[in-house]
């Protein structure tokens, strides 16, 4: 066998090892990326359009799971309460226990006298479409209001319970961070809380993606360059062969 033979078999093989080393580690990727988000977030449906524009009626929604301890004022949180119905609810938290919150002041809702930007409320709505005493939120409580405030079902509608409609953290499971169908995306920072404290930074969704991204990247590259390959090693090993035949 000649030496050029031998050489471009060796070629072969080792687009062959390349090609399955590219395909294990995608499918690592892709296998662990999928898991990883299965273990952080939970998919949910939300039913109706109390959060519109950010999120309308049944957009399907992607929160991390998280403990209500980490809540913080701009999330926007999948929660449980039994006087709301005792069924999961998507809301915003505009006020943490012992923040004062009220509306209106100049059309913006305050907490503790600071008028918050809201961005994310519909074109054309004033914050004052939910009236609002002010309230001191008792501690270890969340005030809650939909983006929609014209015809949310929100804690302006359980004012007169105990807690002035504020609901425990230990209510919250999860932070929305992403509307994944239709893909709008991840959601807006709820900047106009800052000037209040930190606000919360999005989850891990952009790696878990990229992670899944990368693994079908790999494992298509990876299965296609094999054969291209070998093919390219069979080919420059006919070339050859034939040279030296006419050199002969």
């Amino acid at each position: 066998m000649s030496g050029t033979r031998r050489t471009d078999e060796g070629h072969g093989r080792l687009g062959s090892k390349l090609s399955g080393l590219a395909v294990a580690l995608g499918c690592v990727l892709f296998l662990g990326g999928f898991a990883w988000g299965a273990v952080v977030y939970q998919p949910y449906t939300v039913p109706t359009d109390s959060m519109a524009p950010t999120i309308a009626s049944g957009d399907r929604v992607l929160a991390e799971r998280i403990d209500g301890s980490e809540v913080r004022r701009g999330d926007v949180v999948v929660f449980k309460q039994a006087t709301w119905g005792n069924m999961p609810m998507v809301k915003r938290v505009v006020a943490v226990g012992g923040d004062t919150v009220a509306c209106c002041t100049q059309d913006k809702l305050t907490v503790n006298g600071k008028k918050i930007e809201e961005p994310y409320l519909p074109k054309g709505s004033a914050a004052e479409s939910s009236t609002i005493p002010s309230i001191e939120v008792p501690k270890d409580r969340l005030f809650l209001l939909g983006d929609e405030r014209s015809g949310s079902l929100d804690s302006t509608a359980h004012l007169t319970e105990a807690g002035n409609g504020t609901v425990p953290r230990s209510a919250v499971s999860a932070r929305v961070d992403a509307v994944a169908w239709p893909m709008n995306g991840m959601l807006d920072r709820p900047t106009g809380f800052e000037p209040l404290g930190g606000i919360s930074d999005p989850g891990p969704l952009r790696l878990v993606l990229a992670a899944v991204v990368a693994g079908a990247v790999l494992v298509l590259g990876g299965a296609a360059y094999g054969p291209i390959a070998n093919r390219s090693a069979r080919r420059r090993s006919r070339t050859g062969a034939g040279e030296r035949a006419l050199a002969g």
